[in-house]
């Protein structure tokens, strides 16, 4: 994964990344087109699919609604790094399959407009503009294997379900 990043402070609320008065929806093209409107109303303007999300600490705090989580993968954004995630938000995000990474050394060292590269494999996030390097915590194999798979629905459907 590798993009610029776009980056935000500490606890942004799941009521930020995608409004309440957008929860009336499912529809994954309109809950992107909202994406982050109440913490950064250019974000879809600006940002690009691939792209990537850094923040401060509790990122995700707020309700468990995993519209959130769902219309930061829907806009495209590849990753999100921050220094923590609310509990809830960090089991939604990986439900989903949109890989999130804790590393607060990253989150505050790199800046917005940085490109930045993340190998989950190697457990590394390279500052491609800095060319400083830091780590994160490795996910479990299976949690690796959801987020491969595109989500846990998607990892049930292909390692437990017959055709």
């Amino acid at each position: 994964m590798s993009g610029k990043c776009w980056k935000y402070e500490d606890n942004v609320n799941t009521d930020e990344i995608i409004p309440a008065r957008y929860l009336n929806t499912t529809d994954l093209e309109e809950l992107a087109s909202h994406c982050m409107e109440d913490v950064d109303p250019d974000f879809v303007k600006k940002a690009k699919k691939g792209d990537i999300i850094v923040a401060g600490e509790n990122f995700g705090c707020g309700s468990s609604r995993e519209h959130a989580p769902l219309s930061i993968k829907a806009f495209g954004i590849s990753c999100i790094i921050a220094k923590s995630f609310a509990r809830i938000f960090f089991r939604n995000a990986i439900n989903i399959g949109l890989p999130i990474f804790e590393s607060k050394e990253a989150a505050m060292e790199i800046n917005e407009g940085e490109e930045v590269q993340v190998d989950i494999n190697s457990s590394k996030i390279i500052n491609l503009t800095t060319k400083k390097e830091f780590s994160f915590t490795p996910f479990a194999d299976e949690v690796k294997d959801i987020i491969s798979a595109g989500g846990l629905m998607e990892y049930v459907r292909l390692n437990y379900c017959q055709s």
